[in-house]
């Protein structure tokens, strides 16, 4: 029997402290709600277990990966507040936010405790992120000074 990478190797939201995760997206405006297990989440895009968004709230299961749960939190806190407010499910289709998205995703794992920045880039890996470089750590370190430039200039977290 093969295992997705959920069961295997990628961090879960029900492996770390909800409290801190919660804390964590509190300080960016954000709501996080836990779902009970086995019920559907609330404006997941990609279904369950990827965690959901809907206005300024995050949906997650314990078997939620954590990339999921920053990354669809980050791509609320990258947006205005009134396009935050019309967010259901999809948050964007613009190449330079999705990429804003999976930088500050990275620096705000190093924010949470249990995680950490290295852990969530093996996490993205693991569960199919793919960059030109060949890894998400190579893209953060690299490649990324665009995603950078763009969360400086609206005054979002670099590091």
């Amino acid at each position: 029997m093969t295992t997705t990478p959920t069961e295997a190797d990628v961090t879960c939201v029900g492996d770390i402290a909800f409290a801190d995760a919660r804390q964590l997206l509190a300080g960016h405006g954000l709501l996080l709600h836990h779902v009970a297990a086995g019920e559907p989440i609330p404006g997941s895009y990609w279904g369950e277990p990827e965690a959901g968004i809907i206005g300024s709230n995050v949906y997650v299961r314990d078997d939620t990966p954590v990339h999921s749960m920053l990354h669809e939190a980050c791509h609320l806190i990258v947006l205005p507040p009134e396009r935050r407010a019309l967010v259901h499910t999809d948050a964007t289709d613009s190449v330079a936010e999705e990429d804003a998205t999976c930088y500050l995703q990275i620096v705000l794992a190093g924010q949470l405790p249990d995680v950490g920045s290295a852990r969530l880039m093996a996490d993205m890996d693991a569960w199919g992120y793919t960059y030109r470089l060949g890894s998400t750590q190579a893209w953060f370190e690299q490649d990324a000074e665009d995603a950078k430039a763009w969360l400086l200039e609206r005054g979002l977290p670099v590091a």
